[in-house]
């Protein structure tokens, strides 16, 4: 994910929402500290202090390298040095190549890429913008770590757009990244909304390594795009309910599209998961802060008091005031909610299943798994007869991460109808305890501090989600973000980007506003991931040579990163880590020795670590994932380019144009390969 500007939003400097959680519940920065001083985690103690904390928490296992050996070493590349070129770089003996920019027609008519030329319908039938999180989908075998590795279907989000690339009316106007063109008597150009909220959604592309090597984009029935406008289905408690009635479904059980797709998630019936994650600023309402309803202010949603007052995009000034703009205005303006858009946002914020090999499916938001700024969502491996269970990270600052336990259970001969598992559950959130333990606390209407005066429903309760979370006193983290899963041990591991929005420093906070970020990991009670206690450990702390610690040592000249986000393990146990640093702060100050956002990979069995990648200027990396033999590595590059200041942009003057392929940068996918045909890593 990536970071707003001040003129746009409330800015604490971590992310796209507004802090929004006021609770007095405990920081995970509190809990960390009672174990861990600041001469231990700044001078070697944090590997002996958590040695000594998990004693026979079993939090060991034996690494397998690609060939099947026992105790071999999974990293067998040479680290790429830091770098603020306008490239991608990666170890010898590895090649990169870009791979469905935005805007490659793939479907329809197949209209040609040209950004002041293309409508609002081209980009229906092209590749949405800053690509983030995907997966590949075997066409034969449909299995992610035996299918075919030669065909599939790459599935990706588009996060969000960057209006200044997309419209002619855009050149030589002053604008940064996030700014639109100049209002024309109050209004929006209706069909650059439009172009806007196509450049959303998710791709569905066809994909197949050609006699040469490379790969291509395959004309295919199952490509597809899924975007702001597609039409979707509610399914869980909250379907039906007065919370998401509105104009375009009376009745509360459809909603159009879906916005702000961060990370991913792959279910064990193999289907696909867009999470929604920084969707509240898409929406304005038109009254003073505090007269918002809880739903929207605990969120962020606009209010008449922002600067400015509009929605991020401002679609609500569409001048052909089409409701499928006017909808982001939601001031309650008839008497019942069906006769304006005042629960329109509550259609946003969830987690959204479809099957990518059905061009036909209709995206589901699952309202069990709760709403907030989801980054995505992993699941345990299924497994027949038991419940399906999957971690969501809410990404802002002093945020929470959430675990879901199906109450029905897996079963293989079900197929897609195991989608209905995540309909009947229990969603709970984490609580870190000062002695090393955790907690899972249910969210569930009645029980507890939950009462019914609080939450008449559970409904209520999940469009709620967060004031429950507060409620039960779950523990506000660094911007939970990426998670995975070790498929050697079970444990789960969680980055926290940063929190540059908590000032207290002192003995019990040693990292003053948390630059850096960190990674987090977990062991469930027993190894059962349906348990409701768990022990913790920081695996990685985040930053500088001075200021970091892997293993009880600081991170040497081939290490160092900042602000940890995107996070997969491919199936040989090694974890390949994506880094965010902002593009406000990349290659200034103290930011400048990290150079552009790079891509990690770590051992967590040896705990070594290697940078691996190194983007281009001004881009995120995100999104990662192998074919199932490892032996091709996908990897999405975002928002290049994005480092060009309003006043350059003005002048004609772009601050980085990979993959130099048109007028201006573009998101694209690169495929990585190994030139002796070998598994990436090794």
């Amino acid at each position: 994910m990536s970071s707003l500007p001040p003129n746009l939003i409330i800015d604490n400097g971590d992310g796209d929402e507004p802090l929004s959680n006021h609770s007095g519940n405990r920081h995970f920065s509190d809990v960390l500290a009672v174990n861990l001083g600041r001469r231990q985690v700044l001078k070697g103690g944090l590997a002996a202090s958590v040695a000594s904390l998990f004693a026979g928490a079993g939090l060991t296992a034996c690494a397998t390298n690609s060939a099947g050996g026992v105790g071999g070493r999974l990293l067998g590349f040479s680290a790429v040095a830091i770098s603020d070129a306008d490239t991608v770089l990666v170890p010898p003996g590895y090649r990169a190549q870009p791979l469905l920019p935005w805007g490659t027609p793939i479907t329809g008519r197949m209209p040609a890429f040209d950004p002041l030329k293309n409508s609002g319908a081209d980009q229906a039938s092209q590749m949405g913008s800053h690509h983030d999180g995907m997966h590949f989908f075997p066409i034969e075998g449909r299995d992610p770590f035996n299918g075919g590795s030669d065909d599939g279907l790459l599935v990706m989000n588009h996060e969000y757009v960057e209006p200044r690339f997309m419209h002619a009316s855009a050149v030589g106007q002053k604008l940064d990244r996030y700014a639109v063109p100049a209002l024309v008597n109050g209004k929006r150009v209706a069909d650059e909304c439009l172009k806007e909220l196509n450049g959303h959604g998710v791709s569905v592309v066809r994909i197949r390594r050609g006699e040469n090597g490379r790969w291509e984009m395959v004309a295919d029935a199952r490509n597809r795009r899924i975007t702001g406008l597609t039409p979707m289905e509610i399914a869980g408690p909250v379907r039906g309910s007065d919370f998401v009635r509105t104009r375009y479904s009376p009745d509360g059980t459809r909603v159009r599209g879906t916005l702000n797709n961060c990370a991913h998630g792959v279910t064990p019936w193999n289907t696909y998961m867009m999470a929604e994650e920084n969707w509240a600023g898409y929406f304005i309402n038109r009254v003073p802060a505090g007269e918002r309803p809880r739903e929207q202010s605990r969120y962020g949603v606009r209010s008449r008091d922002s600067k400015p007052a509009a929605s991020r995009y401002g679609w609500e000034l569409a001048d052909s005031g089409a409701d499928e703009f006017v909808r982001f205005d939601v001031t309650a303006t008839g008497a019942a909610a069906n006769q304006d858009y005042r629960n329109e946002a509550n259609g946003f914020g969830w987690m959204v299943e479809f099957d990518p090999f059905n061009p036909a499916s209709t995206p589901v938001k699952r309202t069990a798994l709760g709403r907030f700024a989801h980054e995505g969502v992993i699941f345990h491996k299924g497994v027949e007869g038991l419940p399906v269970v999957c971690y969501s990270g809410d990404d802002a600052t002093n945020e929470y991460i959430y675990k879901y336990v199906s109450r029905g259970v897996f079963e293989r001969a079900k197929g897609l109808a195991n989608g209905a598992l995540l309909d009947d559950g229990t969603l709970y959130v984490a609580r870190f305890n000062d002695d090393g333990t955790g907690d899972w606390l249910p969210l569930v209407v009645g029980q507890g501090a939950l009462t019914r005066e609080l939450f008449a429903s559970q409904a209520e309760l999940l469009v709620n989600t967060r004031l429950a979370a507060d409620r039960v006193g779950a523990t506000r983290m660094d911007r939970p973000e990426w998670g995975a899963i070790d498929p050697k041990t079970g444990q789960v591991y969680f980055t926290l980007t940063n929190n540059s929005g908590r000032n207290e420093t002192n003995k019990a906070n040693p990292r003053a506003k948390s630059r850096w970020g960190h990674i987090i990991r977990w062991t469930e009670a027993g190894n059962s991931p349906t348990a409701t206690h768990f022990k913790w450990d920081i695996f990685l702390l985040s930053g500088p040579a001075g200021d970091s610690e892997l293993a009880g040592k600081p991170l040497t000249a081939e290490q160092i990163h900042n602000s940890p986000d995107g996070l997969w393990f491919d199936r040989d146990g090694r974890l390949w880590i994506q880094t965010d640093i902002s593009e406000s702060a990349m290659n200034k100050g103290d930011y400048a020795q990290f150079g552009n956002n790079q891509m990690l990979c770590a051992d967590p069995n040896s705990k070594e670590l290697r940078r691996f990648l190194v983007g281009p200027l001004g881009q995120e990396i995100t999104g990662v994932v192998t074919t199932p033999d490892g032996r091709t590595m996908f990897v999405n590059v975002q928002h290049p380019g994005a480092t060009t200041s309003a006043d350059e942009f003005a002048a004609g003057k772009l601050r980085g144009t990979w993959p130099n392929q048109g007028r201006y940068p573009r998101s694209s996918t690169i495929v990585i390969t190994k030139d002796d045909g070998g598994v990436i890593g090794t």
